[in-house]
């Protein structure tokens, strides 16, 4: 019971904070109070308009907010995101451009589970939409998914890997970002062995915890120092009576926020009194970069307990994928039966995330798979986000990626080439 209760004190604090915020802000702009120069009404009411929307956006999920792409026909086309699979913690959504032909790429884009929404790739989405037939995996809110569903750790996301595969058929594409990557590699092989014919052609794996012994970071350092139990004691905690999923044992989404603020503090800091200036001064906007960059970055959602603790536990501290170890259901998964499906790995070398070497493991442990279908690529100048989602992503990484797509899937036809 202590849980749920320290659960809804961190959702009471959240409020408290979202509605000082609103208050400050309401109170000093009265109309009446212009006839009081003084420099702090301004501030006091800038800094409860960032308050406000700040600690809001810490519950909304995001919107996609993708609603057309253009086409060579010189025509906008309107995207719809249909699901295509659903399960209880995650569906295989389809963007669905209205009226295009099919691209000839098929391409899964699994998203990371560890703390954000899937539409933390959104600008990777948009920036494949043109070129390709995106899906993705888009992971529900641990909060909002009853106990009755049961458990969701790392053999169940593969698992689910394996289901989206197979329903997306033999010619589709892999792009893995972060934390899913040795997942992903796990799935291909369970489907090596499993059901050949459901494999994927590629496999692009995207700054991803492979081999975490490879090259230290605070991530690894972290991992190694805490013990499961100091995990278990101080980290997890049970969902509220607010939500469906009032009971489960999950790493809250506010937890994990605060955390991932306190590595780069002092950059965060910065950003906020600098918007706080601006919207007092009147340069701020609704969408402005800030406001874009926050809006997403604050929108945090729970990860079940059992994922959370598998993942430490078995990636980063009993190094199962690096020693090729891993258990699906029972049953050890052999990354050398990968034999035909084309791996290429993209490391950034200012990544402190996924440090360059973690990641190119994947490909010492395929040893079934010809050095013709191996790949690797490192952006010297890119951190972990320029890897998938920043300028790096799109002028350099992107066009190599849809290159090695090609080189290993044959497209049907008159698909074009790839756009620069």
């Amino acid at each position: 019971m202590k849980y749920l209760l320290t659960y809804d004190f961190m959702e009471s604090v959240r409020l408290t904070n979202q509605w000082m915020g609103a208050t400050a802000q309401a109170m000093c702009s009265f109309p009446q109070l212009g006839l009081v120069p003084h420099p702090g009404l301004k501030m006091t009411a800038a800094w409860g308009e960032v308050m406000e929307r700040s600690f809001q956006r810490m519950v909304a999920k995001p919107d996609w907010n993708i609603y057309s792409i253009p086409g060579d026909d010189g025509r906008d086309h309107m995207v719809d995101v249909e699901v295509v699979l659903a399960r209880p913690f995650g569906d295989l959504i389809r963007f669905k451009v209205q009226g295009r032909e099919p691209t000839g790429r098929k391409v899964l884009l699994v998203a990371p589970m560890s703390g954000h929404y899937a539409t933390l790739l959104r600008s990777t989405v948009v920036s494949l939409l043109p070129d390709c037939d995106v899906y993705i995996t888009d992971w529900h809110n641990a909060r909002d998914i009853p106990v009755s569903e049961g458990k969701f750790d790392i053999e169940d996301y593969t698992l689910y890997l394996v289901d989206f595969l197979r329903e997306m058929g033999p010619d589709s594409n892999v792009i893995a970002v972060c934390q899913p990557a040795p997942l992903a590699l796990a799935a291909t092989a369970y489907l090596a062995e499993e059901d050949p014919d459901a494999q994927p052609r590629t496999l692009t794996l995207i700054g991803g915890p492979i081999d975490p012994d490879a090259a230290a970071t605070d991530v690894t350092d972290f991992g190694n120092r805490i013990t499961m139990g100091q995990l278990e004691q101080h980290v997890l905690q049970r969902v509220g009576f607010k939500y469906e999923g009032a009971g489960r044992m999950v790493y809250p989404g506010l937890q994990q926020l605060a955390s991932f603020m306190a590595m780069n503090a002092e950059k965060h800091t910065k950003a906020f009194s600098d918007q706080i200036l601006r919207v007092a001064k009147g340069e701020a906007s609704d969408h402005d970069k800030h406001n874009r960059f926050y809006d997403e970055y604050l929108a945090v959602m729970d990860m079940t307990a059992e994922f959370y603790l598998s993942t430490v536990e078995r990636i980063f501290k009993g190094l199962e994928i690096a020693q090729n170890r891993f258990v699906v259901d029972g049953k050890q998964v052999d990354l050398g039966k990968i034999t035909n499906v084309a791996v290429k790995t993209v490391e950034g070398g200012k990544d402190d995330i996924s440090a360059p070497g973690q990641c190119v493991a994947a490909l010492r442990l395929c040893t079934g798979l010809p050095d013709s279908k191996k790949a690797n690529y490192l952006e010297p100048e890119a951190g972990h986000y320029g890897i998938f989602a920043g300028k790096s992503w799109r002028n350099n990484i992107r066009p190599l990626v849809l290159d090695f797509i090609d080189s290993n899937a044959p497209k049907p036809a008159g698909v074009r080439a790839v756009a620069e």
